[in-house]
């Protein structure tokens, strides 16, 4: 098993196959993107919902979900959003499964050239607690490591 760092960054982007307006009206919504990225053999979250009082045009906005991998529940909010810029950053607000702090941004882009298409991003950066089970936490990065591909397979799957 690689080592794995205490502090984790990510960064994954690729084009899609729906212009930004589409692609924003989706992944702005946490419920979507999280449908979008656990999908059938990615089946890593179950029991997602908002809770207090949060909705997609909610900002803060918690929602909370269960990892089928082992069952504990975790707990996230939209901590900020720009419509204009078509940004929006999230974070984990209590620490589960080896992960003490995890903060994300995703962000859409137009294709000057080809405004039916987009450019997509998502950064994220984890910090691994002491006692974290690595098995766990290598686990989630690996899922992590394709969620950018089922973004894109999701909007591809829509333009055909």
């Amino acid at each position: 098993m690689p080592t794995i760092q205490r502090k984790h960054t990510m960064y994954h982007s690729t084009i899609l196959d729906a212009d930004p307006d589409t692609v924003w009206t989706t992944v702005r919504d946490a419920m979507q993107i999280l449908d979008i990225v656990s999908p059938g053999d990615l089946d890593i979250h179950r029991d997602v919902s908002w809770v207090e009082g949060g909705s997609v045009d909610t900002v803060p906005a918690r929602y909370d979900f269960r990892l089928t991998l082992n069952g504990r529940l975790v707990q996230q909010e939209i901590a900020a959003r720009d419509e204009i810029n078509k940004t929006q950053s999230y974070r984990a607000i209590a620490p589960t499964s080896g992960v003490a702090k995890y903060e994300a941004t995703i962000r859409v882009l137009p294709i000057t050239n080809d405004p039916a298409r987009s450019f997509f991003d998502w950064s994220r950066t984890l910090e691994i607690a002491e006692d974290a089970d690595l098995n766990v936490v290598e686990a989630i990065i690996d899922v992590m490591e394709k969620q950018t591909d089922a973004v894109r397979d999701h909007f591809a799957q829509t333009a055909e």
